[in-house]
């Protein structure tokens, strides 16, 4: 019962504190990936083989030492338990799900699209100056439900099969995928590896998240909409997780969207109304119920297992 005992301590301690005011260590690390990246990226003539290796080279500079060091602390027998906890709770970010979700909500309901549009900015890659409220409340929900796999039941699932290794190489994987799996002139090559990796790790929390989603709101419409529109997106992984949450609300996300200034047609995912402010709650509400029954089925598995 240790796992389940830790879950549900790193699941509380992440809702009662929030992230760290100061000094998060996924931000340090995120410096130090910058950091990484200037010194591995070379210079604009090398091939996009030569480019890819780089890029590969950094992913494990920077994971291979964090994933050993948390292996060593958790083998700590007078903290090991202690550790994986802290460990487990820095990787989640179910409280800040809220807190960056329901100013854009409450400004929404205000009126204030300057506002909505501010907050929305700071949890999407998309432009926002001219996004009117449909295209706000449809970016916050698909945040919510995407963030929802990325920062809590991925980094739960991975806890559970892996310890605090497993959870710490998710969660630096999936921050790295973050800072340069983009599909543009500079990461297509040198982020080939981070993104790929992230897939990887992500591709069976992806659907248990999907799942979960369903089995939270309408799950009829949601597994159809996950079987049909899932393998439309252009991630293997934010396809289902989005469709699978958007049938469950009953609305429709996806379609157009500016990214650096370009259009992208992106397909349309769930079905029902376009997302509205009150919808923002009730895809964290989505989350909130599936965090639930992911500490009951953990608890049940452990306890079946032990």
């Amino acid at each position: 019962m240790t796992v389940t005992l830790i879950v549900i301590a790193a699941v509380f301690m992440d809702w009662w504190l929030g992230e760290p005011w100061r000094l998060h260590p996924l931000a340090g690390f995120g410096h130090l990936a910058t950091w990484v990246e200037r010194r591995f990226y070379g210079s604009p003539a090398l091939s996009p083989a030569r480019r890819r290796l780089r890029g590969t080279l950094a992913v494990g500079l920077l994971l291979i030492p964090a994933v050993a060091l948390a292996m060593a602390i958790t083998r700590l027998q007078c903290v090991s338990d202690t550790a994986a906890a802290l460990l487990l709770y820095l990787a989640l970010g179910h409280r800040s799900l809220h807190e960056h979700a329901r100013p854009i909500a409450a400004a929404l309901r205000a009126g204030n699209l300057d506002a909505a549009r501010g907050r929305l900015g700071h949890i999407v890659s998309r432009d926002t100056a001219t996004l009117n409220t449909t295209d706000i409340a449809k970016g916050a929900v698909e945040s919510v439900l995407e963030n929802g796999n990325d920062a809590v039941f991925a980094a739960l699932f991975w806890f559970v099969i892996g310890g605090a290794p497993g959870v710490v190489a998710y969660r630096l994987a999936n921050t790295l995928d973050a800072m340069w799996g983009y599909r543009n002139a500079r990461y297509l090559h040198f982020g080939w590896a981070a993104a790929r990796l992230d897939d990887l790790l992500n591709y069976l929390p992806a659907r248990l998240t999907a799942l979960t989603y369903a089995l939270m709101g309408d799950a009829p419409r949601a597994l159809r909409c996950w079987r049909a529109q899932g393998v439309t997106w252009k991630s293997p992984n934010a396809g289902p997780v989005m469709a699978a949450g958007a049938g469950s609300l009953c609305v429709q996300l996806g379609g157009p969207a500016v990214y650096c200034g370009q259009r992208e047609e992106r397909p349309l995912l769930g079905a029902g109304a376009p997302p509205e402010a009150d919808d923002i709650e009730r895809a964290l509400g989505l989350v909130r119920r599936g965090v639930g029954l992911w500490l009951v089925a953990i608890g049940i598995g452990v306890y079946a297992l032990g």
